[in-house]
């Protein structure tokens, strides 16, 4: 791969960035805070929080088996997402290449921060091709962006291909693994140590069942972290956040429960799935959720959600005409779905 400094921005690279009062005194003991303008009373949500959120990410290195200094912690995904582009890629020059179909957010951040997205189709069993991902890319392509399982069609994409892009690419791969935690699949978090140009993506909200807290994950070498906490807002995720994602961490084998139910639930979803007429096939997958080919998925899904029954219509995504996609509910949504479509 190219150096860091070849890939950071310049801008980025000699950025000084905002230094915390909670920065300035790092590594000693102190008991008296009047240094950053907080008020004094209302503890403890009158004093800023840790911006490096240090007592979570000791938590999640036991459990996602990551060093903390491979750890960034960020508002959901989705901030982790857009600071690679603020941190790799130059506006009106840069471009990024990824999967297609996949994650939306990629192309919107692409788009916000002015960077050319250059979607690259997958084939009819929504596998890529390395060498096509690779022919997409030029001298100022900085991020190669691929989602596995991939969203929306829920499949591992091929890791060997996977592979051979982190080894031949020289700029930077993301790896989104959202829905990693419904894979057998080994994760490529666990391959930090082999890829200095590897960012993986995680996620509180799918297994751990905490989207509303807002906590998104990215693995990385510590070179990379570096570069997003100097870029990143200096309080950028919250007490009750941090709080709440360490209450689910002490837990950890509760998620592990809940799993094994969504996954119970997803085979007898599927299975019931290709007992009706109207559905004309159901695509692999390795997530809480899957596609369903439908007959006419426009008027299935107005007809659901006139029965306050909400999925996903993919009709208008690429290689995705007349699917839905189905998030696996608790036993009852399920349930009830099934008895809205055996009525159609």
């Amino acid at each position: 791969m190219k150096t860091l400094e070849e890939l950071v921005r310049p801008n980025i690279l000699s950025l000084k960035p905002y230094s915390s009062a909670r920065d300035e005194y790092s590594g000693k003991e102190a008991h008296v805070f009047l240094d950053a303008n907080e008020n004094p009373y209302n503890q403890p949500f009158n004093r800023y929080p840790d911006p490096l959120q240090r007592d979570l990410k000791a938590m999640i290195e036991k459990v996602k088996q990551v060093p903390a200094s491979c750890i960034f912690l960020g508002n959901g995904s989705d901030e982790a997402i857009d600071l690679a582009y603020r941190c790799f890629t130059r506006p009106g020059i840069d471009n990024v290449v990824a999967i297609e179909p996949t994650y939306g957010m990629y192309k919107v951040c692409a788009d916000i921060n002015d960077v050319e997205y250059r979607p690259v189709l997958l084939d009819e069993h929504f596998q890529i091709s390395a060498e096509k991902l690779l022919a997409a890319c030029d001298d100022n392509t900085k991020i190669i962006w691929i989602c596995s399982p991939n969203n929306p069609t829920g499949n591992n994409i091929n890791r060997e291909e996977i592979t051979k892009v982190l080894e031949q690419f020289e700029g930077i791969v993301i790896i989104d693994e959202a829905y990693s935690d419904f894979s057998q699949e080994k994760p490529f978090r666990l391959e930090l140590r082999n890829y200095k140009n590897l960012i993986v993506l995680n996620t509180f909200s799918k297994a751990w069942g905490c989207a509303a807290i807002r906590l998104g994950m990215a693995f990385a070498h510590p070179e990379i972290i570096n570069i997003y906490n100097k870029v990143k807002y200096p309080y950028n995720v919250n007490l009750l956040t941090q709080q709440k994602a360490m209450e689910a961490l002490k837990e950890p084998y509760e998620t592990d429960k809940v799993i094994r139910i969504l996954l119970q639930e997803r085979a007898r979803l599927i299975s019931a799935f290709r007992d009706l007429p109207i559905c004309e096939g159901i695509y692999p997958t390795d997530a809480n959720f899957f596609l369903a080919k439908m007959t006419d998925a426009q008027k299935i899904y107005d007809y659901l959600v006139n029965k306050g029954i909400i999925v996903r219509n993919r009709t208008r995504i690429s290689l995705c005409n007349n699917c839905l996609r189905i998030t696996i509910g608790t036993k009852t949504e399920n349930a009830e779905l099934l008895s809205a479509l055996r009525q159609y």
